[in-house]
């Protein structure tokens, strides 16, 4: 197995992930640490099966096509210029010998070696993966949603779903079963893609003749009492009566019980058949982490000082989704997985970084969590912010600043700033463009490798 490292003269920091973590801590590396880079003292490499940072606030409205999907994530070859950038999916750490291993991309063949990587300081910033459960069927016709290829499947699938339901005028069942949509999880990533997309199909059905919006189904399963704890009860409950004057069914204290074939079951007995089914209930650390030798937690989350630093080791940082980061506003709390949090945390952890490569004192990570913003479709959205509860439009609006605020580059805010004019001039685009998952068909059957037409 190859192994590789910087130069000995320069002091290696390795950052394993480019998601909200990785990046904005590479990016405040680089920015920090411009005159050691420069001369040679500091090498940063930063590992990631993408050669893009997604920001998955703006996922939902590239799905309901509102923004390009290329305008939501950020090259990190353009944005860390100064750093090294390695697209691989991390299979081991071992810091016992500093040591990282890689599985560079593309190389999925059985006999392609792996590299191990050699560093001085890690970051590890490998995130999470959605959270499931050995559901019958669920592996089967389930999607998550949380990257922009999942958002645009989805897109393309929710329109190809109307194509299906217009195409079979005189079959009542295969039109009920491609109408009906169900979202498993009440949390911002389920909540949010639901109102979107559900927004979206509504006003593709005006260029549909044969559907009539009322046979559209859309269902969210939520286990616990309540949707969007994020923003509190009283806001949560808003939300959930929002959706269901929209027509949108409502299920809490309710689970899935079976997937199979497509055939929904859910804990209160109901059942029916349902073309679409996305997996929002949670996340979990990234697996790579657990089987590591650093000190993780019963969640499979590294144990992070309030520095930011692994507990009992040197040179070791983690932040995100993947670190029990202890809540200083709170005793005995750790902080929340979200983007908020995770870009303040990135900000110290490579202030942090700098002041260690530098012999100067860490500073704690302490930020008091301001409150939450959700989108809800076109003009719709909810806020609690500093206390200060927004419903309807004002709440849309906060929602969409305050997001464009944190995405990164003024080349990726401007855009997205256009692709928001233009929706206000222009009606959304209805094309499924759900060929582009077998590209090679066409070519395959002009070459006589398929029979099927």
């Amino acid at each position: 197995m190859p192994s590789e490292r910087t130069a000995d003269s320069a002091k290696h920091i390795l950052i394993i992930g480019g998601g909200y973590v990785g990046m904005y801590t590479a990016l405040r590396l680089q920015k920090k640490l411009r005159a050691e880079m420069r001369r040679g003292e500091v090498a940063v490499t930063v590992i990631d099966p993408q050669s893009y940072m997604t920001y998955q606030p703006f996922l939902p409205e590239a799905a309901a096509g509102n923004l390009e999907p290329r305008h939501v994530v950020a090259s990190l070859r353009k944005v860390l210029k100064r750093c090294n950038i390695l697209n691989g999916s991390v299979t081991r750490i071992d810091h016992a010998s500093r040591r990282v291993t890689v599985r560079p991309a593309g190389t999925k063949t059985a006999g392609v070696p792996e590299r191990e990587i050699g560093y001085d300081m890690l970051v590890v910033a490998l995130g999470s993966i959605s959270r499931t459960l050995p559901i019958p069927g669920l592996a089967e016709c389930g999607i998550g949603f949380k990257t922009v290829e999942e958002a645009i499947f989805l897109r393309n699938h929710v329109l190809h779903q109307l194509d299906i339901a217009a195409s079979n005028a005189g079959d009542a069942e295969t039109r009920r079963r491609a109408l009906t949509f169900v979202f498993v999880g009440g949390g911002f990533a389920g909540v949010e893609a639901m109102a979107e997309l559900e927004d979206m199909s509504r006003d593709a059905c005006k260029w549909y003749p044969s559907i009539d919006p009322e046979e559209l189904r859309w269902l969210m399963v939520e286990a616990t009492d309540r949707i969007l704890p994020e923003v509190g009860p009283e806001m949560g409950r808003w939300t959930a009566e929002a959706l269901r004057r929209r027509g949108i069914e409502v299920k809490m204290e309710t689970l899935l019980k079976s997937a199979e074939k497509r055939h929904i079951v859910l804990s209160d007995g109901d059942e029916f058949d349902a073309g679409t089914l996305v997996w929002t209930a949670g996340v979990k650390p990234h697996p790579v982490v657990r089987e590591s030798d650093l000190p993780v937690d019963d969640k499979g989350r590294v144990k992070v000082t309030p520095e930011l630093t692994a507990e009992g080791l040197e040179h070791v940082y983690a932040a995100g989704d993947n670190a029990a980061v202890p809540d200083l506003t709170e005793a005995g709390e750790f902080t929340a997985p979200n983007a908020q949090h995770a870009v303040r945390q990135a900000r110290r952890l490579g202030d942090n970084i700098v002041a260690d490569v530098r012999g100067k004192p860490r500073k704690a990570y302490a930020h008091r969590y301001v409150g939450s913003v959700a989108g809800l479709g076109l003009h719709k959205g909810v806020a609690n912010v500093y206390g200060i509860k927004l419903r309807g439009l004002p709440a849309w609006f906060m929602h969409r600043t305050y997001h464009l605020s944190r995405m990164p580059t003024v080349n990726r805010k401007f855009r997205i700033t256009v692709d928001w004019t233009l929706a206000f001039f222009f009606q959304r685009e209805i094309v499924s463009l759900g060929e582009l998952e077998s590209p090679r068909f066409e070519f395959e059957l002009a070459a006589g490798r398929r029979q099927d037409l």
